[in-house]
């Protein structure tokens, strides 16, 4: 009888870590399901993916490298075919692999193939629990008959736009629909996150995302339960996490807190104890292959960035945890910001070598209420003005205490006071950026000039729109 672990990978598609009642969410009733998985195993309070962004998020979890290694930094396939990703290693180490959900995103090659596999338009538009429970079952099933332990991708497409109340009615029409939230929510029941303006339109469109973030709380509550009842609770570790933060302003594609910090929670009845919240080290997205690998009793990988934290979740210490790094690069768009941030639990220092004063930043969080309600309200309000001309143009430099301005709501670099601790933080960027091979390095060096900075930015764009 097979004894290896079963691993089951839950991810949600833009959901802020604070959407979820576990992580102090203000609002009661988004996330029951994700509440209870919480519970029952350790949550981390310093979790944050690599990039902000769909495809170049899941490749670093796939991968265990960060995008500028793996080449990966975009959206579209690795550019460099003889990287190791993950379903490829539990696959040769005897798991069958499968994925509902994001298979472009989540499949680094186009050649990989799972062996079983449904996407968006086959899961009621990758927003239906019931049908995610079924084919989950079925695949599991056909794992236990096989003998073989399971690896199974799970990606809701909730809570990411189009929301709840603001989507295409016919998705609740066809042979293949949407599923309607098992609770929904309206403007004054919730409120607006601290980065955002609290202005009528921008409640409405949180209260729609919400309802987003309840529906994808009901499909891993339908997928969880399949667990006891297929009799692999025990043997089985379930990862949740969310890919990047809500699709809103001053979140999703960008390298604030709100950004890249995620709901991170593993439950292993066998292995992990309940109710454990972990306050004292940072895991990141690179960590994801080495920590799956090393469950899965696979060989680890040379060269790769990222660390497994399995001593954690044996309620171990482990040492250089105390820092972040993430980044950013170019939208589904193809339009290059690129940006490096550096955290620990209290500061945040953020490069960004786009920011000009005359490039404006374009982004998916802008289609929607919120930002347009932002710009109307501009007109009359200089506060929210300024708001509004900091995300469209920002500034090369940026530094937040981000434990007391989990919103960065005050950039502090240049004030004298927090002169030791910026320092601080450009050293320790700058050292990962020589150890990791980073093409931004020259333009940080050589931040004050702008010829430096606009050399960099066309060798990017020449470099991820193909041309060299």
């Amino acid at each position: 009888m097979n004894n290896k672990t079963n691993i089951l990978l839950i991810t949600a598609d833009d959901m802020n870590w604070d959407a979820v009642g576990a992580y102090g969410c203000p609002v009661n009733g988004t996330t029951p399901n994700i509440d209870k998985l919480a519970e029952e195993g350790i949550r981390f309070d310093h979790a944050h993916v690599t990039i902000s962004v769909c495809q170049p998020s899941r490749s670093a979890l796939m991968t265990g490298l960060y995008p500028h290694r793996s080449c990966g930094e975009g959206f579209y396939n690795l550019r460099k075919p003889e990287v190791p990703i993950l379903p490829e290693l539990l696959k040769n180490g005897g798991y069958t692999v499968g994925i509902l959900g994001k298979v472009g995103h989540s499949t680094p090659y186009n050649s990989f193939q799972w062996d079983m596999h449904f996407d968006i338009d086959e899961l009621g538009h990758g927003r239906n629990p019931s049908i995610y429970f079924e084919h989950a079952t079925n695949f599991i099933e056909q794992a236990q008959q096989d003998n073989k332990p399971f690896f199974l991708m799970l990606n809701s497409h909730d809570p990411h736009r189009p929301f709840y109340g603001n989507d295409n009615p016919l998705w609740y029409d066809d042979e293949c629909p949407a599923s309607i939230p098992s609770k929904t929510f309206i403007p004054n029941e919730i409120k607006v996150p601290g980065f955002l303006e609290d202005l009528p339109d921008v409640r409405l469109e949180i209260s729609e995302y919400y309802s987003s973030v309840r529906r994808c709380d009901d499909t891993i509550g339908a997928t969880l339960n399949i667990l006891k009842q297929l009799d692999c609770y025990e043997n089985t570790l379930v990862i949740f996490l969310s890919d990047n933060g809500m699709a809103f302003p001053f979140s999703k594609t960008n390298c604030y807190l709100n950004s890249t910090k995620t709901p991170w929670i593993m439950r292993w009845p066998s292995y992990i104890k309940a109710g454990i919240k972990d306050q004292k080290h940072f895991i990141s997205g690179i960590d994801m292959l080495p920590t799956i690998l090393d469950v899965a009793g696979v060989p680890q990988q040379k060269n790769v960035d990222g660390t497994s934290f399995l001593p954690i979740l044996r309620g171990e210490e482990q040492t250089n945890r105390e820092l972040v790094f993430t980044q950013f690069h170019q939208t589904a768009a193809k339009s290059n910001y690129p940006m490096r941030c550096v955290q620990n639990k209290q500061f945040g220092y953020i490069f960004n070598p786009w920011a000009d004063g005359k490039r404006n930043f374009k982004n998916e969080s802008q289609a929607g209420r919120t930002m347009k309600a932002m710009q109307n309200a501009s007109l009359e309000d200089n506060n929210i003005a300024e708001r509004v001309d900091l995300f469209l143009h920002r500034t090369k430099e940026e530094f937040y205490d981000f434990e007391n301005d989990p919103n960065a709501r005050n950039n502090l670099f240049g004030n004298p006071e927090y002169a030791d601790e910026i320092t601080k933080l450009q050293k320790e960027l700058e050292t990962w950026m020589i150890k990791t091979g980073d093409k931004a390095l020259t333009a940080f060096q050589n931040r004050d000039s702008k010829e430096a900075l606009e050399l960099f930015m066309k060798q990017q764009a020449d470099e991820l729109n193909g041309t060299i």
